[in-house]
């Protein structure tokens, strides 16, 4: 018999145990009991192997249908399949979920678009000096093409074929090498846009603009500290991370670089200046210098806009106080709208039922009755014709305000910054530069333009996904790389990984139904809540459940099967979901990096040389995890790395 069935058995007849031990005599036994003995058993199913959104589903309906059979035996079977059809289209017509595919799909356009190979040598020369140089540059392209793809095994497997190789030749160990690979490549899972922190959003009820907002510091912070640990072990230990010759830090300039350098100066602008006034170089065309010119003040062009942008952002005038009853994108709900958003199953799809004691499955008239309210309580917000005239009416002021005292130091800073860059941007680093503007500009465009537009309140996550999407076919189409074999294989992928996405969300709604249904939410209420924890050791808590569950289970499973569970218990203890929710997204990283299920780690063995162990990638993850504990407990200690963002973007 196979290793694996004799592990499976093991841990069934282990479950079978506990469950003797810790639940009560049957007797004794409530629907409760059988709450958390489903549970369990969907737990032991999902790491015996088992599809995870087909097991929630089958143990939902099983377990549902005992909970109704003990009230009604006669009406069990049609009350089951009712639950089943309403939660899977409660489910379904879920609007947030329409920017998971499209996500997807630019994720898999921009996989193909050949950019991985550019982007990691351009990157490995703008490093070069730095101590680890190579495995730095793993890890800043790791971080950029998972932000752009969001796709995990891709871009762990194109850097095992590409990075992994040159590491190895260059005398990287074999560990630093696989650490950095693996947990660069897993970023993409928590720097936005994330599809993490949609299924988060949506299991929560969690706005996913504003956890966009909050994880984009967090991602920065865990991916910094990424690189600084690959730089301390370079300076500590140079054998693991030998620096880079300075052969390989030649790069070939142009015949106008070479005469301007060699006749004016060679620092860029000072050479470029020179030649162009007065004409002083004949044998150097015009049009050449002027484009050059052009390319090494992008970055002045590009800094003066965003700050500009920042400037009028942050100065615009008061707004005249908004009409109740209507929010604006990205702004604070009312009450009643706030308490619509959390409770009801039409804007997250996966609110449970209420815990006290049995309930029919919600038809026709009790969703009739529970709308009722909505319409009146809409009716009621509504202004009256008159209000709205008054309101439109009253001039709004056009006194712009003053800036801020961090936008002046931010705009200081960024200006000794240009300084410094543009005193030591020689001829050399105007051709890296140009190599970046090849590789990695358009993916931080595109990236920046998603993420802009979602933060900033111009688009929807949706509508910025579809714009995404776009930009990554016209992306594919300018490296020549968009056909009908990549197009066909990218839609393939996506409907596989969406329709994965979609069933999951599907099981999981039935078996937080049936898990509430029988009372297992309220044993567990009851149970922590017993303990008299306060917000401090219940967050200790479940960060901890949540680490530890990353080590047998994936992302998706933890979010969808305990995100229920943790949720309502954060009211009592005053805890706001969306600061929950940077933490589970940090902490979940782990499930990545975590053995014995480490996905990213069989991704890397699947494209490795034959010498190089899953024992050995194991221990070059390990210290990455180490990293990834101290930047939950920075994030915990310093909450406003995750919550200053939202916060002065949505007052």
């Amino acid at each position: 018999m196979k290793k694996e069935v004799w592990f499976g058995l093991t841990i069934m007849a282990m479950v079978v145990l506990a469950a003797f031990v810790l639940l009560p005599s049957p007797a004794e036994m409530t629907n409760g009991h059988l709450g958390l003995l489903m549970l369990a058993l969907v737990v032991v199913a999902i790491m015996l192997g088992f599809p995870t959104a087909f097991t929630l589903m089958g143990m939902g309906m099983i377990f549902a249908w005992i909970a109704y059979k003990s009230q009604n035996p006669d009406l069990a079977v049609q009350q089951t399949l009712d639950l089943m059809v309403q939660r899977a289209y409660s489910v379904m017509s879920n609007d947030v979920l329409i920017s998971i595919p499209l996500f997807v799909f630019m994720g898999y356009l921009i996989e193909r678009a050949n950019l991985i190979e550019k982007l990691f040598k351009s990157m490995h020369l703008a490093m070069a000096r730095l101590p680890g140089s190579l495995a730095v540059a793993t890890i800043v392209t790791c971080a950029i093409f998972a932000t752009a793809t969001g796709i995990v095994g891709a871009v762990v497997t194109l850097m095992g074929l590409l990075a992994l190789p040159a590491m190895l030749r260059a005398g990287y160990s074999v560990q630093l090498s696989a650490g950095a690979i693996t947990a660069g490549g897993c970023l993409g899972i928590l720097i936005p846009p994330s599809v993490m922190l949609i299924v988060y959003g949506a299991t929560a009820g969690v706005s996913v603009v504003k956890l966009y907002a909050g994880a984009f510091f967090p991602g920065v912070m865990l991916a910094t500290l990424y690189v600084l640990y690959v730089v301390i072990i370079a300076k500590i230990k140079p054998s693991m991370a030998p620096p880079m010759s300075a052969e390989d830090r030649i790069v070939p300039l142009p015949a106008f670089a070479q005469v301007v350098s060699k006749d004016i100066s060679s620092t860029v602008l000072p050479g470029l200046i020179g030649a162009i006034k007065g004409k002083r170089n004949a044998a150097v065309p015009m049009r050449e210098l002027l484009n050059h010119l052009v390319i090494a003040l992008l970055p002045l062009l590009a800094v003066a806009a965003i700050m500009g942008t920042i400037y009028f952002k942050v100065t615009a005038p008061l707004p005249v106080e908004a009409v109740e009853g209507v929010v604006a994108m990205g702004g604070e709900l009312s009450d009643s709208a706030d308490g619509a958003e959390e409770e009801g199953e039409s804007v997250s799809g996966l609110s449970e039922p209420e815990a006290d004691g049995l309930k029919q499955p919600p038809g026709t008239e009790s969703v009739q009755a529970a709308t009722a309210p909505n319409v009146e309580t809409a009716k009621e917000a509504t202004p009256a014709p008159a209000a709205v005239a008054a309101a439109a009416e009253t001039p709004a002021s056009a006194e712009r305000q003053d800036a801020p005292l961090y936008f002046w130091i931010g705009l200081a800073s960024c200006a000794v910054a240009l300084a410094i860059f543009y005193a030591y941007f020689s001829f050399v680093r105007l051709e890296i530069f140009k190599m970046l503007l090849g590789s990695f500009f358009p993916l931080a465009l595109m990236i920046l333009a998603v993420l802009g537009t979602i933060v900033f309140g111009l688009a929807t996550p949706t509508e910025a996904a579809a714009m995404g999407s776009l930009g990554g076919l016209l992306l594919a189409a300018a490296y020549r790389r968009l056909n009908y074999v990549v197009l066909r294989e990218s839609v393939y992928l996506t409907a596989k990984t969406s329709a994965m996405v979609c069933w999951l969300f599907v099981g999981s709604s039935i078996f937080s139904a049936a898990f509430a249904l029988l009372g297992g939410q309220e044993i567990i209420n009851t149970w922590v809540l017993g303990m008299d924890l306060t917000p401090v050791q219940f967050m200790i808590l479940a960060q901890v459940v949540i680490f530890l569950l990353g080590w047998p289970l994936e992302w998706t499973e933890i979010i969808v099967i305990f995100m229920p569970i943790f949720i309502p218990l954060l009211p009592h203890f005053g805890i706001d979901p969306l600061f929950f929710g940077l933490l589970v997204a940090l902490n979940l990283q782990t499930a990545f990096l975590s053995p014995p299920v480490a996905m990213a780690a069989f991704y890397l063995k699947g494209v490795s040389p034959p010498h190089v162990t899953l024992n050995q990638i194991f221990a070059g993850m390990l210290p990455f995890m180490a990293i990834q504990v101290f930047a939950i407990v920075l994030l915990y200690m310093f909450p406003a790395i995750g919550m200053w963002l939202p916060e002065v973007l949505y007052k």
